[in-house]
């Protein structure tokens, strides 16, 4: 999955009635996640079981929805910090979500970034 500079990734704390297409979703990131669906960010949503995501994301004067369903398990959504909406999300944080990688027993190396004066 491409990421332009700049989109974020956001993954939303409570399930999602997966009813919900477009219109719905979108209303979903203005009342609850407080953000603007039209911002070219893309926004994560799950069910209440956890077997299904769906992505909506505004792309070039149009929204997007991808929409994947396991056939059998569950996704391993990244918890929320409590009293936020939604929590932020990197592309390959995304991509290891989708393929079913549980993220919570991952570790991340520590990086070396240069020292600024």
């Amino acid at each position: 999955m491409l990421n332009p500079v700049g989109v974020r990734i956001h993954i939303a704390r409570e399930h999602v009635d997966f009813r919900k297409s477009i219109d719905g979703l979108s209303g979903v990131v203005r009342t609850i996640l407080q953000a603007d669906p039209l911002s070219g960010h893309v926004f994560v949503f799950h069910n209440r079981r956890r077997t299904a995501l769906k992505l909506l994301y505004w792309n070039q004067g149009g929204y997007c929805l991808l929409y994947k369903r396991l056939a059998q398990g569950r996704f391993r959504v990244p918890t929320v910090d409590p009293g936020a909406y939604s929590a932020a999300m990197t592309p390959a944080e995304l991509a290891s979500l989708m393929e079913g990688i549980d993220l919570s027993r991952a570790r991340r190396l520590k990086r070396w970034n240069p020292a600024f004066s």
